[in-house]
């Protein structure tokens, strides 16, 4: 069903960037996206690092399928009080700082041979809405950076930002009214903002996005959130995917699970994830 175009964030199953490709593809997975590799955000890397770890992910017959950037998970103005979320060993920077990180990101994606850069919509206002005229200036100029180097820039719902879930990145999309600009549909985190993801999520999310990522999660009795393997927590993962399907999405699935069970490691929060993910569509 969707075996072909599903993949992994590697830094999700080890912080051993050759390991984490090489359990990849034993899993058969097809594809991985690059987050933070051997302890250092894949942004910073050197070119002669970008070009060892495209043979290694070839080598293993596998193919880098998304930059998981920290782009524009800044403040839009450091004067205002915001929230903040994980920039996986990123410095907070200025917007315009973000931009010209921008272009070295989409260097790296040239290297690693893919056209998709996974972006954020700056940290969350205390009104968002009031703030969506300049989140969505920024990110057209963005777009248009994009749309000139032939990339596609994909805004996660990220509850820690102002696009922080499906019906607030539809909009942005849609009013940043660009080829380059899609979204990036994580269902596990619009549960773990305790919002439903399916099927009100998605049904504000199905036109716009062009890449899925798959976790799951559920809000706890103390109200913090906690995430899970798939299909343990309150996103219909079984539904979610057969209706995605349904609907003609032909893109990629990526693998984010966020889960380390009690005394285990990443890997096995991970393979745990994957295992439940083959139970669940055995059904479907």
């Amino acid at each position: 069903m969707i075996w072909n175009r599903l993949g992994v964030l590697t830094d999700e199953v080890s912080a051993d960037f050759e390991k984490a490709v090489k359990w990849a593809a034993e899993q058969g997975l097809r594809h991985v996206e690059v987050r933070v590799v051997n302890g250092v955000n894949v942004a910073e890397l050197g070119n002669a690092q970008l070009i060892d770890i495209r043979k290694l992910v070839e080598d293993h017959g596998l193919y880098v399928s998304a930059i998981a950037s920290p782009l524009f998970k800044c403040a839009l103005d450091p004067q205002r009080l915001v929230e903040s979320g994980d920039t996986f060993g990123q410095k907070e920077q200025s917007v315009e700082e973000h931009f010209k990180k921008l272009h070295r990101v989409i260097e790296i994606a040239k290297l690693l041979g893919t056209s998709r850069i996974r972006i954020f919509s700056f940290w969350r206002e205390l009104d968002p809405q009031k703030h969506r005229n300049e989140v969505i200036h920024h990110l057209k100029r963005a777009g248009d950076i994009a749309e000139r180097e032939g990339v596609m820039l994909l805004l996660e719902n990220e509850p820690s930002c102002n696009g922080g879930f499906a019906e607030e990145v539809a909009s942005l999309v849609s009013g940043i009214d660009s080829p380059a600009v899609r979204g990036l549909w994580d269902p596990g985190n619009e549960a773990y903002g305790a919002k439903e993801a399916f099927p009100r999520g998605y049904q504000f999310m199905k036109k716009s996005l062009a890449h899925v990522h798959l976790k799951d999660a559920y809000i706890r009795h103390d109200g913090t959130p906690k995430c899970v393997p798939l299909g343990s927590g309150n996103v219909s993962i079984t539904a979610q995917i057969k209706a995605l399907e349904a609907d003609g999405y032909t893109g990629l699935y990526t693998i984010e699970t966020h889960f380390v069970p009690d005394s285990g490691s990443q890997l096995t929060g991970t393979r745990m994830t994957l295992d439940a993910l083959r139970a669940l569509l055995e059904e479907v």
